[in-house]
């Protein structure tokens, strides 16, 4: 399946030569394939089997004009089994050479997998660097729920946004969050541009009529994470009371309507930290571009995206992921909830904490159905149960959101401020930089609060169908 058609119809006895030489450069190791997908609930595509990548190492370059992008990665990774081949997910985009250990390896395009085939086998627990040399037009990719990312063009520039499946389309990878590494991005564009993206800015070059950015982020992150700006920005540099140092670019037909909600980020991220526990990263900041450019914010490591001036509890929200989505990053997809369900019970406990409505008034009026304006996103509310949404095209739908957060007040309400509130702070650093699913968050849970029943939470509010009866 992974092989291309030229393979399969010409095995001629040079072709099995070859094979068996390669099986015999390996030592004695006898590999097999690492699987292509694995096997994700809603994109069984998404990721491979086989190994497990430590750092990506992407040196890129975009000329806006022709949409034309010429990259190297250089994939750090360890074989979790012995490989005779293995896949990375790239959609689109021409592959010019593939080399592992700095030797040239045999590859094929099928769809979005990029099989390898190293001329040495890999051994159980060998690290090793695959380096793919590529170029072409990145694709803007349609999800399910008909939203865009992927490699979005804009006025200016570009802008790359990866949730679920994007960063395929501008660099090759294991592109499932349970595969999380660090990142070195180098990106090369016209001098009167800028390219920011995630970690911390290393340098900012100019050659001729050329300027380089180089970004490190050492803290592990997943692929959907993973962003690239392009284009004219403001850029402000500050650091918080900490010492965290803050990179907030704002495209300037934004920078107005965005000052006086930027100028809360210093506030947002105090109170965050005494919510949530310590912030998980070494820098924070924000990109604003243009409404249109995506029509979404994203929550991309160290630095959200947001589609025009972020409202305030839409930049509460995103700030929060950095604790759940982006530092204890799911599982699989069908742990949507624990970001979004998180995400949301922050925005809500903003507002509790600064004169708004309380969460259990929020949550009576979800529960009432008068919460939207539209009666539809009303019974919307109640279409399937948080923790198992029912398919690829509804894992952002508002059970994950708003339901998922009315998860986390039951919680609150059985258990109690002191005990939530260290629940909220445990959760974040037990699975600090790491993954988890809903299963490991219900023991914690359990294991918390171990004389509480959370049994009618669990079957009514996070697994039920329909809307529960509320006692």
């Amino acid at each position: 399946m992974y092989r291309s058609a030229p393979v399969v119809r010409t095995a001629t006895v040079a072709t099995a030569v070859l094979a068996l030489t390669l099986t015999g450069c390996a030592g004695g190791v006898h590999g097999t394939p690492g699987g292509h997908g694995l096997r994700d609930a809603y994109f069984p595509k998404a990721g491979n089997g086989g190994y497990d990548v430590s750092h990506y190492g992407l040196t890129l370059d975009y000329d806006p004009a022709r949409r034309h992008l010429t990259g190297t990665a250089v994939i750090t990774a360890r074989a979790a089994q012995d490989l005779s081949a293995f896949d990375l997910d790239l959609e689109g985009l021409d592959v010019h050479s593939v080399t592992v250990e700095g030797t040239p390896a045999r590859f094929s395009r099928a769809g979005q997998e990029l099989t390898v085939r190293p001329h040495d086998e890999l051994a159980q627990g060998e690290t090793f660097a695959v380096t793919v040399r590529y170029s072409g037009t990145p694709r803007t990719i349609t999800d399910p729920d008909d939203s865009k990312e992927g490699w979005l063009p804009t006025a200016d520039g570009a802008l790359a946004l990866g949730e679920p499946t994007g960063s395929m389309a501008w660099f090759p990878g294991n592109d499932h969050p349970s595969d999380k590494a660090a990142y070195d991005v180098s990106v090369t564009v016209p001098k009167d541009l800028q390219a920011v993206s995630n970690g911390e800015l290393q340098s900012d070059t100019a050659v001729g009529g050329r300027r380089t950015y180089r970004w490190h982020t050492a803290e592990p992150m997943a692929t959907y994470l993973a962003t690239v700006a392009i284009g004219h920005f403001d850029i402000t540099r500050s650091t918080l009371g900490d010492g965290l140092p803050v990179y907030v670019a704002v495209d300037p037909t934004q920078s107005e309507a965005s000052r006086a909600v930027l100028a809360k980020l210093p506030e947002i991220m105090e109170w965050e930290e005494h919510t949530f526990g310590p912030y998980p990263f070494s820098s924070a900041g924000v990109i604003v571009d243009r409404p249109g450019d995506a029509g979404y914010a994203l929550e991309t490591q160290n630095r959200p995206v947001f589609a025009g001036a972020p409202e305030l509890n839409t930049l509460v929200h995103e700030l929060a992921h950095q604790w759940y989505g982006d530092s204890v990053t799911p599982r699989s997809w069908r742990d949507m909830w624990l970001n979004e369900g998180f995400a949301t019970y922050a925005s809500w406990l903003w507002d509790e904490d600064h004169g708004g409505d309380t969460c259990q008034q929020t949550f009576d009026s979800l529960y009432r159905g008068d919460y939207f304006g539209d009666d539809a996103d009303n019974k919307a509310l109640w279409s399937y149960p948080p923790a198992r949404p029912s398919d690829a095209a509804h894992i952002s739908d508002r059970p994950v959101y708003e339901r998922g957060a009315m998860v986390l007040h039951k919680i609150r309400q059985l258990v109690g401020d002191d005990a939530f509130f260290g629940i909220l702070r445990g959760w974040a650093a037990a699975h600090r930089h790491g993954n988890a699913d809903t299963d490991e968050f219900t023991a914690y849970v359990e294991k918390t609060a171990p004389g509480k029943d959370f049994g009618p939470i669990w079957k009514n509010w996070l697994y039920g169908d329909g809307k529960p009866a509320r006692p």
